[in-house]
């Protein structure tokens, strides 16, 4: 059974830095596009960055200059290094991952329990 596991979040004031973290586990043939979402309280999820297995990164307007979103395929863990950080970053921040589960098959879609950041002062 494959899982997405998050790490990294919590309160950090304005103008700091956090990393997230999140590891796949179980058993899969490979990882497709990785990448982080956020969800404000009250608001639907949106996209903040996603990078292929290839390594190219995608970024949201809104985080751009500000975020870096990068992996370890090795380690089948992506990362989102958050700096500068605003109040209007506070979210829950989930992971995603497209992963197919044998190399016959398409990628299926993974999502983390989420992992919450307050940037607060």
């Amino acid at each position: 059974q494959v899982q997405l596991v998050e790490s990294g979040g919590g309160l950090v004031q304005p103008g700091g830095s956090l990393r997230l973290s999140c590891a796949a586990s179980g058993s899969f043939s490979s990882i497709r596009t990785m990448g982080w979402y956020q969800q404000a309280l009250g608001k639907q999820r949106e996209l903040v960055a996603t990078i292929t297995a290839g390594g190219r990164p995608y970024y949201a307007d809104s985080v751009k200059g500000r975020f870096t979103i990068s992996r370890d395929n090795d380690k089948n863990t992506v990362y989102l290094q958050m700096n500068s950080l605003k109040a209007e970053d506070t979210a829950v921040y989930y992971c995603n991952a497209d992963i197919a589960l044998w190399s016959w098959t398409l990628p299926v879609d993974y999502w983390g329990q989420g992992t919450q950041v307050t940037v607060s002062s």
